[in-house]
């Protein structure tokens, strides 16, 4: 694994080795241990996009592991036309040790990727969102043991979010249930890749909320307009409106079901508040989680591996 530019540039082998690494790391973490892996290294961050978990995430691993980051805005790395992105990334890259992007093309990511010599993470793109997925199957791993054979249900818009948890279901055996309105679903094209690459994989897209959520153990959300579609946001939340996940819509996943949500939650509009703070909630740990992740990702991605 040179980077990690997409959730499917990633084998089941390198997330199940992603997941150990990060168990390990955070079990040192939570005895006072911060053993300094990346001392001396340096992280970039550029970011186009704002962000609390990606940037504070990616700077507290790194600086727990020994290393410094940097941060950029697009303007400051000169990728608002100041500069062309080959050498932006050629330049960076002979600074840094890794380079995290938050973008809104993925195009961005993948020359990037091509350009630096040094590894280079998706922190977000429109497409994918690599490291909230693998922080996603992390968190369930820790709360329910081994994940395959779970269910998760996401429940909202057929997202980047949306996209990468299922890829990583895929990988890890986790069956992937989503419920979404007509229009707002996973592609016929990303369905029909998804099985190709995992025949095995068991898929179900409805437009029933409810239908979704039975028998899942993981219900899961995200923001019904993300960040570039504030102009729809009205029109998405009445499209959206029967997909909140309540109090009704978790007591038909059943009694022990768990909600996630990746963060900014919109309470009162795809989750209520009586969700969002009751047990059923693990919403805080997978945030943190994210943390923990990073450590996996930059370790895995710095350091060379032990063969």
């Amino acid at each position: 694994m040179k980077n990690l530019t997409t959730m499917s540039s990633l084998e089941p082998k390198d997330t199940a080795r992603l997941l150990e690494l990060a168990a390990g790391l955070k079990q040192k973490w939570a005895k006072g241990e911060r053993p300094a892996l990346l001392e001396n290294r340096v992280l970039t961050q550029v970011f186009e996009k704002p962000s609390l978990r990606t940037r504070v995430s990616f700077e507290a691993a790194m600086q727990q592991l020994g290393g410094s980051s940097i941060f950029l805005s697009s303007a400051d790395a000169g990728l608002n036309g100041r500069e062309s992105t080959a050498d932006v990334a050629r330049v960076l890259g002979s600074y840094s040790d890794a380079i995290v992007l938050r973008t809104f093309k993925q195009d961005l990511i993948e020359d990037f990727a091509k350009y630096s010599r040094s590894p280079v993470i998706n922190g977000l793109s429109d497409d994918d969102h690599p490291c909230q997925a693998l922080t996603d199957l992390f968190t369930m791993q820790e709360h329910f043991g081994p994940v395959k054979g779970l269910t998760l249900a996401y429940v909202g818009d057929g997202n980047n979010v949306a996209r990468s948890l299922a890829i990583a279901c895929a990988q890890l055996g986790v069956h992937f249930h989503i419920g979404a309105p007509q229009g707002y679903q996973l592609s016929e094209q990303f369905e029909k890749d998804l099985k190709a690459r995992y025949p095995s994989f068991v898929y179900m897209q409805t437009d029933d909320a409810k239908a979704a959520v039975k028998g899942a153990q993981i219900v899961y959300t995200d923001v019904w307009a993300s960040m570039g579609q504030e102009a729809e946001k009205e029109h998405r939340a009445r499209v959206f409106a029967s997909y909140q996940v309540n109090s009704d819509l978790m007591k038909a996943a059943g009694p022990k079901a768990k909600f996630m949500h990746c963060l900014p939650a919109r309470r009162g509009l795809e989750v209520t508040d009586e969700v969002m703070e009751s047990p059923a909630s693990i919403v805080f740990p997978q945030a943190e989680n994210r943390m923990h992740l990073a450590k996996a990702v930059l370790v895995d991605l710095i350091l060379p591996r032990k063969t």
